[in-house]
């Protein structure tokens, strides 16, 4: 009953990003790139709030240790293919100023650091606000029972059989007590897992550990830019070769999503930091692994109101999300171990997708830009 009253009363909010396999005819293949943002959330379990963390440090002397220098340039950012979604187009011309970006992404033992040193409680850690969860609700809204008011994340849950793609709960749950420190639940930890990327952060999670280390999030354009590795107009950042040719170049999802995965890569799961083979500025995992926050706010039309040379783009200046235009979505990039390389490909340069600021999952993670 519980569920039933929440699934009628709370919109769906996490860009889940999995995929699926279909060679079909190519009218369905265009159908199918146009509205995989859609499957790819629809029926996603109900989210129930976060309280805004209020706490207050000082941010630290920015160091540049695990920090790659990006040279000023230009680049045409956006897809010019025709594998991308409507909001990768048009490609269109972007200008960056130099600056430095981690060379991998923030480690569960980084974190740690800003942690120990803050006292910093995660969103996955705190439970939710019912006076910030309204704010994103129709009004009038009834308030739900107070037992669904617990500290949780979603965690991935690899099921036996599905009866459709288009239903992401069968392979997403809300699992209280799963948090960076427990990413599949209370009973799991890190242990041995130091060098791992954190996950289950929120976009307010990284903005925090940003402003203590003296960083930043990069912005979108940014994180393309470093994320091409200095070539131009390929479509990953190792070049155009399929990922499951050659050799291993990413932590993917190789097989039948969600239900068999070959680990072909070496992987069934997240892996360690620093197990594929850099791009060309030796930035390691920027295609899979996880999803990394940027600090644009998200919007499908975005590029299309650009026009001639766009310098340092930092991205709109408000949030919509057609789907769910109540609530506030950032951008994250980058794809993760549960991309598939026959469905949303978000391990593509130019992919884009979008996520809730108070929202963290087993399978996103950041890295963070200083342009000093």
């Amino acid at each position: 009953m519980r569920r039933l009253l929440l699934a009628l009363l709370f919109l769906p909010t996490l860009s889940i990003l999995s995929c699926q396999s279909n060679k079909a005819k190519e009218a369905e293949k265009v159908r199918h790139k146009q509205d995989s943002l859609a499957s790819c959330e629809k029926n996603m379990p109900s989210r129930f709030g976060a309280v805004r963390d209020s706490s207050s440090f000082a941010g630290n002397k920015v160091s540049h240790d695990g920090m790659v220098l990006i040279p000023a340039g230009e680049f045409a950012m956006g897809a010019s293919d025709k594998e991308g979604r409507d909001d990768e187009y048009p490609q269109h011309q972007v200008k960056v100023s130099s600056f430095w970006i981690d060379a991998t992404e923030v480690t569960n033992a980084s974190f740690k650091k800003f942690v120990d040193a803050t006292g910093y409680k995660t969103t996955a850690e705190r439970k939710p606000d019912w006076e910030e969860m309204k704010k994103q609700l129709p009004a009038g809204t009834p308030k739900p029972p107070d037992s669904v008011f617990v500290a949780a994340s979603l965690v991935f849950y690899q099921p036996k059989t599905i009866t459709t793609l288009n239903d992401a709960s069968q392979w997403w749950r809300w699992v209280k007590g799963a948090d960076w420190k427990h990413p599949h639940g209370p009973n799991s930890n890190i242990k041995g897992k130091e060098n791992f990327p954190v996950v289950h952060v929120s976009w307010d999670d990284a903005m925090a550990y940003c402003k203590w280390a003296g960083k930043r999030l990069p912005t979108e354009a940014e994180w393309e830019y470093a994320a091409r590795g200095a070539l131009k107009n390929e479509k990953y950042p190792w070049g155009n070769e399929d990922i499951e040719k050659g050799k291993v170049k990413a932590n993917t999802w190789q097989g039948n999503f969600p239900l068999k995965n070959t680990n072909w890569d070496g992987f069934s799961g997240l892996a360690a930091v620093k197990k594929f083979k850099p791009n060309g500025y030796g930035l390691y995992d920027m295609a899979g692994n996880v999803w990394e926050w940027c600090s644009d706010w998200y919007r499908p039309d975005y590029y299309s109101t650009l026009s001639g040379l766009s310098n340092n783009p930092k991205g709109p200046s408000d949030s919509y999300d057609p789907m769910e235009p109540t609530i506030p979505k950032r951008v994250v990039r980058g794809g993760s171990f549960m991309c598939n390389a026959s469905y949303c490909k978000g391990y593509r340069v130019t992919s884009r997708m979008k996520t809730s600021v108070d929202t963290g999952l087993e399978h996103t993670g950041f890295r963070c830009v200083s342009t000093n």
